[in-house]
């Protein structure tokens, strides 16, 4: 992270203002966006969704707790955790 003299990108107005509440203190300013949800920009939360809903399926065709387990390396606690969601 790069920090900036506030001097060089406030108006002195606004800096002067700040002053007032945090004169000498630094100050993080975070971004004026929305914050997205884990996994958003890896894939992952994709590719989980599609895994769940893979195992749900095959639970519904009858294929057992364990067995889900095995194929996808997961506990069984997990895999019904996964399927009574």
């Amino acid at each position: 992270m790069r920090y900036r003299n506030a001097s060089d990108v406030l108006p002195d107005v606004l800096l002067r203002e700040v002053q007032k509440y945090a004169a000498g203190d630094t100050l993080y300013f975070p971004k004026d966006t929305a914050r997205k949800k884990w996994g958003e920009n890896s894939g992952a939360r994709n590719y989980f969704q599609q895994r769940n809903d893979e195992i749900r399926q095959k639970y519904l065709q009858k294929i057992s707790i364990e067995r889900l387990a095995d194929e996808y390396c997961l506990s069984e606690e997990t895999v019904r955790k996964i399927i009574f969601k």
